[in-house]
């Protein structure tokens, strides 16, 4: 089958229509934008996905990363407040809002960014002494986000964080804060043990305080409790004497028999229970108390002529004391 001319220019037609169409349709991934120049002046942004513009009149100006980005801080020397002077570097997360702005108000995004960032950091640091530089690390993040994103604005770029990483004073200086530190911990460690020191005393004090009060309310107590005992010994001492007279006013001959006997006992007791005493010498046996107490009965008896009741007669045995010489020793010895 043989073409004709018209078949063939029909054919170039379709063919150059498939191509410019094609060189129409763009496609941008996720992630970017890209701006369309037109006749080299910004027209518009093209967003992810299938866009299409004029073929040979559009053409693509710039193809923006619109993701977030990291951007190292180089280390750079800073002096301080106080004429210190220290190195610093950091790390800055930026996004680009918006992809016009960021192409064609300045040159060199990155660069410039960059740029501001150390200058900002050395403003910054450098307005603190040397001590605020190195306690106070988020202030100085915070201060260098504000000043760097105010900054950045204009330029469709949004500044997510500025991080200090390191602060390296020097190494003589470095030395003489290790000697400054160890002298106030010194300091401070002293200033507390004289603290202890101090409350350990006062707590002391306070407890020899309060044990001689208990001390003292202790005797107060022991003295009230002796003096009350007395008392009642007292009491019932006077009691018991009053019975006895009231029994010997009744002719009760047992009765004084009984308060004699006791007391002669008691007598007998404290004699024997004398420390200084390791001998006792009596000139009586035990036989001649009950002899003495029957003595008391009869006498007793006839004083108060035979009053006294049922009382019968105490049989009393009296024993004479034997001396028998004793050639080794001229003292008498007693025998039962």
């Amino acid at each position: 089958m043989d073409l004709t001319g018209f078949d063939i220019s029909v054919g170039v037609f379709v063919l150059l229509a498939i191509l410019i169409i094609l060189a129409g349709v763009k496609q941008i991934p996720q992630g970017f934008n890209h701006t369309v120049e037109r006749f080299g002046k910004y027209i518009r942004t093209l967003t992810p996905g299938l866009n299409l513009i004029i073929p040979f009149i559009d053409r693509i100006g710039a193809k923006m990363n619109m993701m977030e980005q990291v951007l190292d801080v180089p280390t750079q020397e800073v002096i301080t407040k106080d004429n210190a002077t220290v190195s610093a570097d950091g790390v800055m997360f930026f996004q680009v809002l918006d992809a016009s702005q960021a192409v064609y108000e300045v040159r060199g995004l990155e660069n410039a960014l960059l740029n501001l960032t150390m200058t900002n950091i050395r403003s910054v640091m450098g307005s603190m002494d040397l001590d605020e530089l190195l306690s106070k690390r988020d202030e100085i993040n915070n201060r260098l986000l504000r000043v760097v994103d105010t900054a950045a604005s204009p330029w469709g770029v949004k500044v997510t964080r500025i991080e200090i990483k390191d602060i390296n004073p020097p190494m003589d200086l470095v030395e003489a804060m290790g000697r400054q530190m160890k002298a106030e911990r010194d300091k401070r460690a002293s200033i507390l043990e004289a603290e202890g020191q101090r409350q350990s005393e006062i707590l002391k004090a306070e407890g020899d305080k309060q044990a001689q009060i208990l001390e003292a309310e202790g005797e107060k107590e022991a003295a009230f409790r002796a003096a009350e005992a007395r008392e009642r010994e007292a009491e019932a001492e006077a009691k018991a004497t009053q019975m006895v007279s009231d029994a010997i006013a009744k002719g009760d001959s047992q009765a004084i028999n009984y308060f004699v006997a006791q007391k002669y006992v008691e007598a007998l007791g404290q004699i024997a229970s004398a420390q200084n005493q390791k001998v006792i010498m009596l000139p009586v046996e035990a036989t001649s108390l009950l002899g003495s107490l029957g003595g008391i009965s009869e006498i007793s008896k006839d004083l108060f002529g035979g009053k006294g009741g049922s009382s019968a007669p105490v049989s009393r045995t009296r024993t004479t004391p034997t001396i028998t010489p004793n050639p080794t020793n001229n003292n008498p010895t007693s025998g039962s």
